[in-house]
């Protein structure tokens, strides 16, 4: 076993943790609306058609911020078919994923369910096959007081306040060839300025995401960047970043190690929007908003030529193991990691598509390996994330080269004392004795330390085994304020302690 000595202090500070880190996704996509969110047969729906079991497990899963409607289905979409009464509104053919879409869940739909769980929405806008005039009408509909057509439309569909909706997506992945429109650095970047100019006219506190690279492995990722910024700086706020992640080739080191990968991506990304910056010799600083990210076995499907016209096709359902959830708590802490440049994440996809949770049409819905380390991560992580350092071991891969075996952050939240830190352990093979250094906190106690690992690292939950993977006690202790913990082979860890109960303990 090999041991990693890290030392936290709460003065070395990277930032105030971004809460809409722990974003998820929704596309008109699969099963993800249809017997996904929505399903108005089902026996614990809501009066709004939406399910009841589902909504409980977004709650629980701590989903801050989620994107909709896509995704490549955005891309092709006609945002007036998704509203006014659902008897009405059109079936169409989305071309992006083959489909037949009812338009049964449009806009207000949407927002109306983000507003009853607590969920801040971000909207994304067809700037495919569509442009500026209808994403002023987009923006108008949703935002605009009552007293104009647009805004009135709203209302005699049923909503006269504002949604208020303040994060918007100027289109999606519009560098790939896959993406209905898709443009040139140049084309993209003409059209974003324009519609960052007029929706900045109607309402300049609007955050607005420009499409960044689809992946880090694009032939234009970088150039892309930067001739978008230089031409749309002044009206954007955020640019996204998109990445899955597979054990390409049965390289299981290097996927462990997808982090790394992640890493460097917002490294690149933010060193481009910081280089445009100063060439306008700007303080502004333009964030990343990974709002795509996740595992996906991308290698098994077969590509959306492939499939068939059909309505509420089973696409994408991937089933995630220990292995998948190791991984997936490992990029979390890389997004915490940057939490000074990323303002906002989104895991895609929330339910059936690459999901967190999984539903049977009619039946139960349950939680996949993947949601533990999101929902604890969501649920624990508070205050300000700090930076980590110290002795680490190093794991070869094939992709990366020689990483750290230990990949962690913790965050401190001084007001209620609670510090938390997250370790995953990124070997395949062995595993390691964590020492790290809590001394400059003063006194205090463990209370509790939760892990995912599995000697099966293949280990999945089913519809008939709901639980057989959960997050289990972990073995820590305390002394002289170092913490000691053992990290199994392929392990992630969320590990809490408290100054408080210790500062305001009753004298005997």
């Amino acid at each position: 076993m090999s041991e990693a000595l890290l030392t936290l202090n709460p003065h070395f500070v990277v930032g105030p943790l971004n809460r809409r880190i722990f974003g998820s996704f929704v596309e008109h996509m699969g099963r993800c609306v249809y017997t996904g969110i929505y399903e108005p047969d089902h026996p614990s729906a809501d009066e709004h058609g939406f399910r009841g079991d589902v909504a409980e497990l977004v709650v629980e899963l701590g989903a801050t911020i989620v994107r909709y409607p896509g995704g490549n289905f955005v891309s092709n979409y006609r945002w007036e078919d998704g509203v006014g009464p659902r008897e009405d509104r059109p079936t169409r053919l989305d071309l992006a994923w083959r489909s037949i879409e009812t338009n049964q869940v449009g806009t207000d739909d949407f927002l109306g369910w983000c507003e009853r769980l607590g969920i801040e929405p971000m909207m994304a806008m067809n700037l495919g096959t569509r442009g500026l005039a209808e994403a002023i009408e987009l923006v108008q509909y949703t935002n605009a007081d009552p007293g104009t057509d647009v805004a009135d439309r709203r209302g005699a569909n049923g909503r006269t306040e504002p949604w208020d909706v303040r994060v918007w997506c100027l289109g999606n992945e519009m560098d790939g060839p896959w993406q209905m429109g898709a443009k040139t650095a140049e084309e993209y970047a003409r059209l974003a300025e324009e519609v960052g100019r007029a929706l900045k006219r109607f309402d300049p506190t609007l955050e607005l995401v420009a499409c960044g690279s689809s992946n880090r492995a694009m032939p234009t990722f970088g150039a892309w960047e930067r001739i978008v910024l230089d031409r749309a700086f002044d009206h954007v706020d955020h640019i996204s970043a998109h990445a899955y992640y597979e054990p390409h080739g049965g390289d299981v080191d290097s996927f462990l190690a997808s982090g790394e990968d992640m890493d460097r991506f917002i490294s690149s990304v933010v060193a481009t929007a910081d280089h445009i910056a100063a060439v306008k010799q700007s303080d502004k600083r333009v964030m990343v908003s990974f709002d795509e990210w996740n595992v996906w076995f991308a290698e098994r499907f077969p590509g959306e030529p492939s499939l068939e016209f059909e309505e509420g096709r089973e696409l994408i359902r991937d089933v995630y193991s220990v292995l998948d959830a190791v991984v997936v708590g490992s990029l979390l802490i890389t997004l915490m990691r940057h939490t000074d440049r990323v303002s906002m994440a989104c895991q895609a996809q929330l339910v059936n598509v690459i999901a967190p949770i999984l539903t049977v049409p009619g039946g139960p819905a349950w939680r996949q390996t993947i949601f533990h380390p999101f929902a604890l991560t969501a649920a624990h992580a508070r205050g300000v994330v700090l930076s980590v350092g110290g002795d680490i071991p190093s794991v070869a891969t094939a992709a990366y080269g020689a990483v750290d075996q230990v990949w962690s952050t913790a965050t401190w939240d001084s007001a209620s004392g609670a510090l938390t830190v997250f370790a995953v352990n990124r070997s395949r093979t062995e595993g390691c004795q964590l020492d790290l250094d809590l001394s400059a906190f003063g006194d205090l106690e463990i209370r509790e330390h939760l892990t995912l690992h599995d000697d099966d690292h293949a280990a999945t939950n089913t519809r008939d085994d709901p639980e057989r993977v959960v997050p289990r006690p972990g073995r820590s202790s305390l002394e002289d304020g170092h913490l000691r913990s053992t990290l199994p082979a392929v392990s992630w860890h969320c590990i809490r302690l408290d100054a408080e109960r210790v500062a305001h303990v009753p004298p005997a």
